[in-house]
């Protein structure tokens, strides 16, 4: 599924020497997307602890960056060892980039990561009146359920495919000669 992107988007993977970016990220989410981000409202406090974690764990961070700034972010998280098989994914979006396809570019990028890992169970949580991510998660045909006012969508991603494969392994080489040209340039602004 190809979206068409805000011009000079560049969807990439986050490394782990960009923590502070991401935390910039979601510090400048407004209320209600920081609300359906977390599940509630959170405090600074608790993003600095989370995202502290973030890249450093076993998650993957996909990015969608718009004229060099973070606008939007994607996790892929595995559930744990004894659930090999299984993932959370989550997305926040900026609230100016919202509805131009950006979390859609995110979510396919995640679900080809996924894919690409054996991951045979998507998981998706979001709040009930959360309509966005509900109509997102269907575009992917996620399957939805209640639980506890909560709406969790699941996907099954395909089997990995040389083809997928070798998709990913060109986007990320992509991603990262990009993520050098940046950092080139911040450093040469500073």
């Amino acid at each position: 599924m190809q979206e068409v992107l805000p011009e000079g988007a560049v969807i990439r993977k986050l490394w782990v020497g960009e923590a502070a970016i991401y935390r910039e990220h979601v510090l400048r989410l407004d209320a209600q997307s920081r609300h359906n981000r977390f599940g509630g409202g959170v405090s600074d406090a608790y993003i600095e602890t989370y995202l502290n974690f973030s890249l450093a764990d076993d998650a993957i961070v996909h990015g969608c960056f718009i004229d060099g700034a973070l606008r939007g972010a994607a996790e892929l998280r595995p559930l744990g060892s004894d659930r090999p098989n299984e993932a959370e994914a989550a997305l926040s979006v900026e609230k100016p980039w919202q509805s131009h396809g950006v979390g859609s570019a995110l979510l396919a990028r995640t679900l080809l990561a996924a894919r690409n890992r054996g991951i045979r169970r998507l998981h998706m949580a979001c709040l009930a009146d959360n309509e966005r991510m509900q109509q997102l998660a269907r575009k992917f045909d996620a399957e939805l359920s209640v639980e506890f006012g909560s709406v969790i969508g699941e996907v099954a991603p395909s089997r990995p495919t040389p083809l997928s494969l070798m998709r990913e392994l060109l986007t990320e080489g992509h991603g990262l000669a990009t993520a050098m040209l940046d950092l080139q340039s911040r450093m040469l602004r500073g």
